[in-house]
């Protein structure tokens, strides 16, 4: 659905304060569709304001704007980084709205082109969130459109079909195809309201044919699970607790309540103080829980390279204590866990909070947990889709994430990691258990809905059995084919555009038909 840019005759561009109100709007709308207000609904209606004040505008102008809206959007979805202060808050914030602006050069660009359509604007949106995703420094994934809809099996859903991306491409044109109904229906043009109902009857039809031929996995087995939370503490721990190993003692004497067997039992990230590999004492508790119970143990460290380097490391022991695999943290969070520029950046003091930089892991590893492969991911990653991707496709029936989000207090970012593991079990058709050390702990089926969660802060042992699952959606089929779909659409949609320009800056404008001399007759 492609309409013409404004006659010469239009209404004026919108006054800038009115066009900034809107677009700060916009922003704070999204925004509440996630965690902790999880209005998640708004999302259908949030951009209908932004793309208002993009409408009829030129690039620069709606790159601002743009610009503006994604301040208010991450200002507000992100406010638990003010607890790494404005060093860190505001570079971040700066850089993320930059992606909104884009957006906005590239709608307005393709107004000036005379092109105008739903499709397209949703098509830009996903590529920007997409390089967002990617690049700088391996991008940041939190705040995709389409995550505002986790709790929705519909877009749960579609999320198996093409990914969050492509949720978030159905997302972006509803609203579009909002305000030009709203367009359509002030001008009272039959012709265009009859375009903006098949666009938004296609994006039903869409939603329904995703839910009712959604890929339905196979199950494989049950694992009997016991994930382990043991951090009540909302605050630092002293010297005097990280030398006395604090939460080692705190989730030896979790798991020392444990009754039975288990399949799986799950020492999340940061749980121990040291590495078992390195440390004989802790191993030999670690041996003695796993034979009492007849269980492996999925347990969390910082291993140390021979060189002197260090990796955040998920190690599998069996039963019997010993060590069968380890997965090295391929995704590290920069300014977290290393610090890029290091030497460029030796004036922000903040920076001595972070000693010694990790580094990456090169490879999805695929435990084996009581005749079952399982894949597991550590913290951070599990935003990111095509990384969680990587494990399904090589056969995990289960994930386990292991996180620790206790550096952000009671803010929203646990309960928005929880909506991400969720997106990332709907995308897979694979259970996923999200084990943190101090909440929220979720256990998520295979469908994307959530079965059970902790509360924050409050030591906790989770138990219960989770059904795995093997086959392969779609999105790990074909993997973000709604990202490379809507990149050569834009691409071409462009290429025409400036081909239509230039051939008409050369042939000039259409003389005009001379009127017939009948004076003759």
């Amino acid at each position: 659905m492609t309409s013409p840019s404004p006659d010469p005759g239009a209404a004026p561009a919108r006054a800038w304060s009115t066009a900034v109100g809107a677009s700060i709007a916009s922003g704070v709308l999204l925004a509440l569709a996630f965690p902790p207000f999880d209005l998640g609904l708004l999302a259908l209606v949030a951009l209908v304001p932004l793309l208002w004040a993009w409408r009829d505008t030129g690039p620069a102008r709606a790159g601002a704007l743009g610009f503006v809206a994604g301040l208010a959007f991450f200002g507000l979805l992100l406010s638990w980084v003010w607890y790494f202060g404005a060093v860190a808050i505001f570079p971040l914030l700066i850089a993320l709205a930059a992606y909104w602006a884009a957006v906005g050069a590239i709608v307005g660009g393709l107004a000036r082109l005379g092109l105008r359509s739903p499709w397209l604007v949703a098509a830009a949106w996903v590529v920007l969130e997409a390089l967002r995703d990617r690049w700088p420094l391996g991008g940041f994934a939190w705040g995709e459109a389409g995550v505002a809809l986790h709790s929705l099996s519909a877009a749960r859903a579609l999320a198996s079909w093409g990914g969050v991306p492509l949720v978030t491409f159905l997302v972006v044109a509803a609203n579009a195809l909002l305000l030009d109904l709203g367009h359509a229906l002030a001008r009272r043009e039959p012709g265009a309201l009859a375009l903006v109902a098949g666009g938004l009857a296609a994006i039903v039809i869409a939603t329904s044919a995703g839910v009712a031929l959604r890929f339905e996995p196979t199950p494989t087995g049950q694992l009997h699970f016991a994930l382990l939370q043991g951090n009540d503490q909302n605050r630092r721990l002293t010297p005097d607790e990280q030398a006395g190993q604090f939460l080692t003692r705190r989730h030896l004497a979790l798991a020392a309540t444990l009754h039975g067997s288990y399949d799986l039992i799950v020492f999340p990230e940061s749980a121990l103080d040291t590495d078992p590999e390195a440390d004989p004492v802790v191993k030999a508790k670690l041996g003695a829980i796993g034979r009492e119970h007849g269980s492996a143990l999925l347990v969390n460290g910082i291993a140390d390279g021979p060189d002197g380097s260090a990796f955040n490391t998920n190690r599998l022991y069996d039963p019997g204590g010993r060590l069968q695999g380890s997965y090295a943290k391929q995704h590290l969070v920069p300014y977290g866990e290393y610090v890029p520029f290091r030497d460029e950046l030796g004036f922000v003091r903040e920076l001595e909070q972070i000693p010694r930089d990790y580094r990456p892991g090169h490879e999805a590893r695929v435990f084996h947990v009581a005749g079952h492969p399982i894949g597991t991911v550590i913290c951070f990653e599990s935003a990111f889709g095509p990384l969680v991707r990587e494990f399904a496709a090589k056969g995990a029936q289960a994930i386990v994430v292991s996180t620790n989000n206790r550096s952000f207090r009671r803010s929203a970012n646990a309960a928005q990691h929880l909506a991400l593991s969720q997106m990332r079990a709907a995308e897979l058709a694979r259970p996923v258990l999200h084990a943190s050390i101090s909440g929220i702990t979720g256990v998520i089926d295979a469908s994307g809905r959530v079965r059970r969660t902790t509360s924050l802060f409050k030591n906790a042992v989770v138990i219960g059995r989770i059904t795995t699952e093997t086959g392969r959606t779609p999105y790990v089929r074909y993997g973000d084919w709604a990202v490379w779909g809507s990149a050569a659409a834009l691409a071409s949609t462009l290429a025409g555009g400036f081909a239509r320009r230039r051939l008409r800056a050369a042939t000039g404008p259409m003389p005009d038909r001379p009127t017939p001399d009948r004076s003759a007759t």
